[in-house]
């Protein structure tokens, strides 16, 4: 395998749009799903190195976000369709997806829309659909919506600062990522961001009823969380969980919004077994 740093984006010419992506490792597909304001630069390495070892890993940029061109969807549902044009584009018959934030509203959508696509689904510090009672916390948008986050916006916004092991993992991936990032390509205007709120908005309003489907679906979901998620609180899950057909949850204590760059390795490992055992 390629080191992650060499990887070169490829395009996906899609007509009236291209959505830029990269694709690591070999063997059954899965498909990265970023977060608020995430390009192809912003994951871990390490995770991807990590997950690269059994799948082959497939990150992409939104449209009109990062390295592709059109325009982020102002409705989750039409996200979504990055994710299934991607895959035709790709001659993928099936994968998983895997979203984190954001992307995590995107890859359950996608799951839901496209149950012949998606096998199993990664849901990583995100929520479920329609109404959740913990809101986001005042720190998040504080920090946020900044035109730049530097290293101490990220520790709010994605780890736990009150302990010191968050902080060395947040020290730790920061510098791993940041050793070949453009920072050109993150999004930074408050009209980009509204196309953000605008899909959680959709998602929110639930209009076609996807929290129900949720509970129902037979499509195997693993659920990973921080205990601490200054974004997507944790306890929102616990309404629907109960409920869900074939879920799984993974709680980290001292975590915040980013479990798996605090743990890489080892929620590589959770998920590989996840998809191993499950069908």
């Amino acid at each position: 395998m390629k080191k992650i740093y060499d990887t070169e984006t490829s395009f996906a010419d899609l007509g009236d749009r291209k959505i830029a992506y990269r694709s690591y490792g070999k063997g059954t597909a899965i498909i990265f799903i970023n977060r608020f304001r995430g390009t192809l630069d912003t994951w871990d390495p390490l995770f991807i190195k990590a997950m690269a070892k059994k799948f082959n890993v497939i990150t992409f940029d939104y449209s009109g976000i990062g390295s592709s061109t059109g325009n982020l969807a102002p409705d989750i549902v039409l996200v979504a369709k990055d994710v299934k044009d991607l895959a035709d584009a790709l001659k993928l018959d099936t994968a998983i997806v895997l979203g984190w934030s954001y992307g995590g509203l995107v890859a359950q959508a996608a799951t839901l829309l496209y149950p012949n696509l998606v096998t199993h689904a990664v849901l990583v510090g995100t929520n479920p659909p329609g109404k959740n009672e913990f809101p986001l916390e005042q720190v998040f948008l504080d920090h946020a919506l900044k035109p730049i986050n530097d290293f101490e916006d990220e520790v709010l916004l994605f780890f736990e600062p009150k302990s010191a092991f968050s902080l060395a993992a947040a020290k730790a991936s920061h510098d791993r990522i940041y050793k070949n990032i453009d920072i050109q390509k993150i999004p930074s205007t408050m009209e980009v961001f509204q196309g953000y709120f605008n899909g959680g908005e959709s998602f929110r309003e639930d209009i076609l009823n996807f929290r129900e489907q949720l509970k129902k679906t037979k499509t195997p979901i693993l659920i990973i969380c921080g205990d601490h998620d200054i974004s997507f609180a944790v306890e929102n899950w616990y309404a629907v969980f109960s409920q869900m057909t074939n879920a799984q949850m993974i709680v980290y204590s001292g975590t915040g919004h980013a479990p798996h760059h605090q743990y890489p390795e080892l929620t590589s490992k959770s998920i590989i077994n996840f998809v191993k055992h499950t069908y």
